[in-house]
């Protein structure tokens, strides 16, 4: 009896296969010698990410291939799927070792989350394959020991159906908003003159409305003028500030009350009271996702799909645990490997400190609150100076905050003494807090420049004299005028913990609660996708980290506003439906009924709403028509801001080129000639992603460019 198991992709296959012992390997699997764990052996094979998708409308009924407000809604009666056309090879071997009779046990080693049990099962169910045993591979690393221990270990397959079931049933929810909301959206705003075509969806078009929120307000806002009362006082020893706890929008507020207690511009003081305090700061928690995405954008300017993509390579390099976690503690487990492998750790950080505590703190170990995935540390995987000198410089950043981040937890507070004085002016009290360093601590692994920034912005530095209760000192007092100032903008790291936090913005406190507990928009593997999403689309640009929202942003916004989509509220309550799902509570089959009532009563209201909507900007296309559209033969190919597309594109032809190819800028002629002659002349300098130039010919085939070398 054969064994098959089923990695995600080619990397994660490999890791499996370096964990026993290799019989073959093949383009299409690698096949295992028999051993403890696998007496019979094992065939490993793999998919290639999303292997199998959902049908495109058109495959379902040919009027649903144009964009006509007359063909919607577009709800099938029964989801259907197909396999992507470039992985078909792969799909083929894989239904027929699915379909062999003497395989009897598939295992699912895709990765260990929601995603990964949808892309194993729409596979299984793709090949056809029936009375199959399915067991269930879930570890957090890819390192030799704990695989194995993993396939030692399986789980049945009772959860990992739930998770299918609502990984499932969110996709399909998903399309249906997308495909029925995109058309309408368009088409009516097309009635009224707007020349795009609008990306709706049920994460996306929320996100980009609270951008769209921030952005509004910064705009609107009114700055005025505030009023308080600073003292300078010179003492024995030194001078320090402080503020009287007064701060008024009314000038003659502050003046009635200098002129109440006698005050001049110089006086007589006296310190009231000064009390020391030690006060101790812990370090910081571990990584989740969320967490080291906002750090590495704060720290290097990463975008958050860049962190989660280095943070993947790291841990298919068997560096760090399983990345796509939202949980900032890990079990006794990993502490203790943690903690016999410190010195170690120390040794590739570069830093040696003596260890404070080798026991557990509940601060960072606490089974009760890992669920599917702990916090990101480093593996038992030790790497060598030539593994980490090959490591790509956001990787190895990346690396090091995991590292030093999980080092701090056995490293010693950060102590400080804070000092409080309270100065007495005529009988105004004016406050002054310092903070003198007694012992850096856990901070001095971060010891780079920007993250000292970081720290000091939050910290209130000021270095105060040597002073004694009673003691008398000079008083030099004078009213200062500031002025409010706007939110700031989001800085592109700030969008995850703004989809995160979202329940703030919902008024509603049932629906903020429900938000609260489905932690906001989106899910820790799915936030990253879905700004690279709105970016994709032209709704935002992020321009030395900061996000604005677009011309095309903007209107979207304001055909959307009033409506559910954009609000958090319908995710609210979307997420806290599909969770039930997953937890086995609750019927995907409604939640799809439930989106079908959702989408028909957008095509009730959305055109009312939408007539009521004054338009402030609009964008057309900036260039005129270049050829006839080779793939549609009605329309015409035209530049538009930064690609080419057909004119036809609102009634369904999705013809495009881009506007750069790997580093070349595509001129009009180029475009010309796919379209007339189906390839291009020789573009000299393009640079592959190794960073090498070459020289190629472009090809049209089949709507898509191909190289001709």
């Amino acid at each position: 009896m054969k064994l098959v198991i089923l990695a995600e992709k080619p990397s994660q296959a490999k890791a499996y296969a370096d964990a026993f012992s290799v019989k073959s390997r093949q383009k299409t699997h690698i096949e295992l010698n028999p051993c403890s764990t696998f007496p019979n052996g094992a065939i490993i094979t793999w998919g290639i990410g999303h292997l199998v998708e959902l049908k495109e409308p058109k495959e379902y009924r040919k009027d649903w291939g144009s964009w006509k407000l007359d063909t919607l809604p577009i709800l099938p009666s029964k989801y259907e799927h197909k396999v992507s056309s470039d992985k078909k090879v792969q799909f083929h071997y894989i239904k027929q070792l699915f379909n062999d009779p003497a395989v009897t046990t598939i295992l699912n080693a895709c990765d260990c989350d929601r995603e990964g049990s949808n892309i194993f099962y729409s596979i299984y169910n793709m090949t056809g394959a029936k009375n199959k045993t399915i067991k269930r591979l879930w570890i957090n690393s890819l390192e030799v020991d704990v695989v194995r221990k993993g396939f030692h270990n399986l789980q049945d397959n009772k959860k990992d159906l739930l998770l299918y079931y609502e990984a499932k049933t969110r996709q399909i929810s998903d399309w249906l908003v997308g495909m029925n909301g995109s058309r309408l959206y368009t088409l009516l705003l097309q009635q009224k003159g707007f020349s795009e075509s609008l990306s709706i969806g049920r994460v996306q078009s929320p996100t980009v409305y609270l951008i769209y929120q921030r952005q509004k307000e910064i705009e609107n806002f009114i700055s005025t003028p505030f009023y308080e009362i600073e003292g300078n006082f010179t003492a024995q020893h030194g001078t320090y500030k402080g503020k009287a706890k007064m701060k008024s929008d009314k000038k003659e507020e502050v003046e009635q009350l200098l002129f109440k207690h006698h005050i001049k511009d110089q006086n007589d003081g006296l310190v009231k009271s000064m009390t020391k305090k030690e006060k101790r700061a812990k370090s910081p928690k571990l990584h989740a996702l969320s967490t080291l995405q906002a750090v590495a954008n704060k720290k290097w300017k990463y975008s958050p799909a860049n962190v989660l993509k280095a943070a993947q390579a790291l841990y298919e390099k068997k560096l760090v645990t399983y990345p796509r976690t939202d949980t900032q503690f890990i079990t006794g487990n990993e502490f203790a490997y943690l903690a016999n492998n410190i010195e170690r750790y120390q040794q590739i950080a570069g830093v040696s400190f003596p260890i404070f505590s080798k026991r557990p703190s509940k601060r960072y170990v606490d089974s009760s609150k890992v669920q599917e995935h702990h916090a990101i540390v480093p593996t038992k995987n030790i790497p060598t100076e030539s593994k980490l000198q090959g490591l790509s410089m956001q990787e190895r950043n990346i690396y090091f905050e995991i590292l030093k981040t999980t080092l701090a937890m056995f490293h010693s507070d950060y102590i400080y003494e804070e000092t409080k004085v309270i100065t007495d002016v005529s009988g105004l009290e004016f406050h002054t807090t310092g903070n003198t360093e007694i012992s850096k601590g856990w901070k001095e692994l971060f010891t780079d420049l920007k993250n000292e920034k970081i720290d000091r912005k939050k910290e209130v530095i000021q270095v105060i004299p040597k002073l004694t209760n009673g003691e008398k000192v000079l008083a030099a007092v004078k009213m200062i005028e500031g002025m409010t100032t706007p939110p700031k903008p989001y800085t592109e790291g700030q969008l995850i913990g703004m989809m995160k936090t979202c329940g703030k913005a919902v008024e509603n406190e049932e629906e903020m609660e429900i938000l609260q507990e489905v932690e906001g928009l989106g899910t820790e593997a799915t936030r990253s996708g879905i700004i690279e999403t709105i970016k994709k689309h032209g709704y935002i640009a992020v321009n030395k980290n900061i996000v604005t929202v677009t011309k095309k942003g903007e209107i979207l916004c304001q055909a959307i506003e009033g409506n559910l989509l954009s609000s958090p509220s319908m995710t609210a309550k979307w997420e806290a439906y599909l969770r039930k799902i997953g937890n086995g509570e609750g019927s995907p089959e409604r939640f799809i009924e439930n989106i079908g009532k959702f989408i028909k009563k957008l095509l009730e209201d959305v055109p009312g709403q939408i007539n009521g909507v004054a338009l402030e900007q609009n964008i057309t296309h900036s260039g005129k028509p270049i050829a006839h559209c080779p793939s549609c033969e009605n329309g015409k190919i035209s530049p538009w801001k930064t690609y080419y597309r057909c004119s036809e594109h609102a009634n369904g032809c999705k013809q495009t080129f881009p506007g750069q190819m790997l580093g070349k800028k595509l001129s009009e002629k180029n475009i010309k000639d796919l379209c007339t002659k189906g390839q291009t002349g020789i573009i000299m300098g393009m640079k592959s992603k190794a960073g090498k130039k070459f020289n190629a010919t472009l090809k049209l085939e089949g709507g898509k460019i191909t190289f001709v070398f």
